[in-house]
């Protein structure tokens, strides 16, 4: 597993930026360039469970499990990635699942004076860094669009 990092700086308030990224409406357009058709199921408190999922190859709802490890409103927000949803069902106990579970990915919201910097850091499998390093500057610049409308 490898610690990746991002960081973009928003012309706008981190409570917006917040809103932005965490809201159902827009989390669905930034998240875009991950997985077309990409969503939650769930919310954003301390502690509660929440899916993040997109359609399959072949049609069904896939993603991940996971855990709102800690949640700072406009600061902080800390995932705990516990396992995968394929064809609707949880699967947090196979050993492809175990081999990467415990996973975090953060967001750091940092007010500036030129708005907000935002820091994303995430563990990924070696298989799947390349994909992130390409995906998450265009997530990144689509959330930077919206919160700065």
């Amino acid at each position: 597993m490898q610690k990746l990092r991002f960081t973009t700086t928003i012309d706008a308030p981190a409570e917006k930026v917040w809103k932005t990224m965490l809201d159902d409406a827009t989390y669905r357009q930034w998240t875009e360039p991950f997985t077309a058709g990409s969503h939650f199921v769930g919310d954003w408190s301390e502690g509660s469970e929440i899916l993040f999922l997109g359609p399959g190859p072949n049609g069904e709802m896939s993603g991940m499990v996971s855990r709102i490890k800690t949640s700072r409103p406009h600061e902080y927000i800390a995932i705990e990635h516990l396992g995968l949803v394929h064809d609707g069902r949880k699967d947090t106990t196979s050993d492809a699942v175990s081999a990467w579970a415990g996973a975090l990915e953060t967001y750091t919201f940092c007010e500036t004076v030129g708005g907000t910097e935002l820091v994303v850091e995430m563990d990924a499998n070696e298989e799947y860094a390349g994909m992130f390093e390409d995906s998450w500057p265009k997530a990144l610049a689509k959330l930077k669009a919206l919160s700065e409308q």
